[in-house]
């Protein structure tokens, strides 16, 4: 079954993205390929749309910005205005904003990356416009749903279904994570940051250390944190930061890094054929895990933040959601063990905690004490209706 077919089903979900009032303009940021354009057109298929991946527009309205405003003034039908890709001409803003005052149209303003904008400095619209971001799929997108296809395939909605998925996510990060990033950037070596990229996949879900990376690399460590920088500011992966929370025990500090997607992951590492019961699976489980935490976040509107909690002496929480209400331990054995409760009980002896949870591949839940056994299927349907946090 082909993703695509089930575009409509996938829609109504992901229509949840735009909370608020219809009228509201908005930007809808997301990596390549998490279905930002596919999705707007279902929703919006009487818009008026400038496709900023089409040469002729790009180079017609970079050349005279206002041509855009001139367009939009001479449709006095049209209710709903999209730009797409609206970081290769972020001047468009001020033509946008002068609009949203002076019209009573609703703008929509799509891109894979908003580091442009921001580091020119560029008019943001002032609040005028919400701002939304759309992930690779979740669990509760995508019917029937088959988690070591996921595991190993990723969840960028060409990638996860696709019988040429290696082809593709070679084809994906060399036309992309290097070529595109390296275009928007002063980055001018595209060997030093491929084996960048391939250095911060080993440390996927790991403590970031700038110094080895940058020795193995063979630059400096403020070159390395601008390349972290970088893959932030383009949502190719984000930081997970410590709990630190008035402790007792002496935490770490330094922050954790995910990539977007764990098929990402895999290909930079080599990682194949993921199968319960290996090790590999583990670091990919636990990413997976964290992708869905973090697309429910922002997804339903609470925003809560996600952490994790290492003490110095190694003992370890893999996520502390919101103010230490909801504590998880990721294990992707069938069968959790109290070996397996350690941090969440060193956690506990410091912190009020309101949920301990293990998620692991266990047939079905059980209850030790106050911990709680949730096989992945279990939680993430109850984490998707609201009853984790």
């Amino acid at each position: 079954m082909y993703l695509c077919e089930n575009i409509y089903w996938i829609v109504y979900n992901r229509n949840q993205v735009f909370i608020g009032s219809e009228e509201q303009s908005l930007f809808l940021w997301g990596v390549r390929q998490t279905g930002k354009s596919t999705l707007l057109k279902q929703m919006f298929s009487n818009a008026m749309v400038f496709d900023l991946l089409k040469n002729d527009v790009l180079r017609r309205l970079a050349r005279r910005p206002e041509e855009f405003r001139e367009a939009v003034l001479a449709d006095d039908h049209t209710q709903t205005i999209i730009i797409d890709e609206i970081q290769k001409i972020p001047e468009l803003l001020n033509e946008v904003h002068w609009l949203i005052e002076n019209t009573n149209k609703r703008y929509i303003l799509s891109g894979s990356s908003p580091r442009k904008i921001l580091g020119k400095g560029i008019n943001l619209l002032g609040g005028r416009a919400l701002r939304y971001e759309l992930y690779p799929l979740s669990f509760s997108e995508i019917p029937d749903f088959d988690i070591l296809k996921a595991l190993n395939q990723g969840l960028l909605p060409k990638h996860y279904d696709a019988k040429n998925y290696q082809t593709m996510l070679s084809a994906y990060i060399g036309a992309y994570l290097e070529e595109e990033i390296l275009a928007e950037t002063k980055i001018r070596d595209l060997q030093v940051f491929s084996g960048f990229l391939e250095k911060a996949a080993f440390a996927n879900g790991e403590m970031v250390n700038y110094t080895n990376i940058a020795a193995d690399c063979g630059v400096s460590s403020p070159t390395i944190k601008e390349y972290y920088k970088i893959l932030k500011e383009t949502m190719i992966g984000r930081y997970v930061e410590p709990f630190q929370k008035k402790p007792k025990r002496r935490v770490i500090q330094a922050p954790k890094f995910y990539f977007f997607d764990v098929g990402i992951a895999n290909f930079l590492l080599k990682r194949k054929n993921l199968v319960w019961g290996t090790e590999t699976i583990g670091f990919a489980f636990e990413h997976f895990i964290y992708m869905e935490l973090h697309a429910y976040s922002n997804y339903s509107g609470k925003h809560f933040p996600i952490y994790y909690w290492r003490t110095t002496s190694q003992i370890e929480v893999d996520f502390i959601l919101g103010d230490s209400e909801v504590a998880l331990e990721i294990k992707s054995t069938n069968q959790v063990h109290s070996k397996h409760f350690k941090g969440l009980k060193a956690f506990n002896e410091e912190y009020s905690v309101s949920k301990n949870i293990v998620i692991s591949n266990d047939p079905y839940p059980r209850k030790i004490d106050n911990m709680n056994v949730m096989p992945w299927k279990y939680f993430l349907e109850k984490l998707w209706a609201g009853l984790i946090i």
